[in-house]
C-alpha cells in the first residue's frame, strides 16, 4: 500500500518528534527546560498519531482523508490507553 504524501508529511514530523525525544532522553542530566519540552513532545506526538489515526480512518471509509484535524492537547490526553 502506498503511503499518502500528506500521511507522509505527518510521519516525518512524527520521526523529527522521535529524534528529539531520543536525543533529549540521551542525556546524562535533564534541566528543567528538558523536561518541559519532554512533556510537550510528548503532547504533540499524541496528536500526531491522532492525526494519522484520523486520516487512515476517514480514507478506510471513504471520506476524505484532508478533513483529519489536528486535535486539542486536552483532547487527545483525555483518551482511554
Amino acid at each position: 500500500m502506498a503511503i499518502e504524501k500528506k500521511d507522509q508529511s505527518v510521519l516525518n514530523h512524527i520521526d523529527s518528534l522521535v529524534k528529539e525525544e531520543e536525543r533529549l532522553y540521551g542525556r546524562s542530566e535533564l534541566t528543567d527546560d528538558d523536561r518541559r519540552r519532554l512533556s510537550e513532545l510528548k503532547v504533540e506526538l499524541d496528536q500526531y498519531w491522532d492525526l494519522l489515526r484520523q486520516r487512515r480512518a476517514l480514507r478506510e471509509f471513504g471520506n476524505d482523508p484532508n478533513k483529519a484535524k489536528v486535535r486539542a492537547a486536552n483532547v487527545v490526553e483525555n483518551y482511554e490507553q
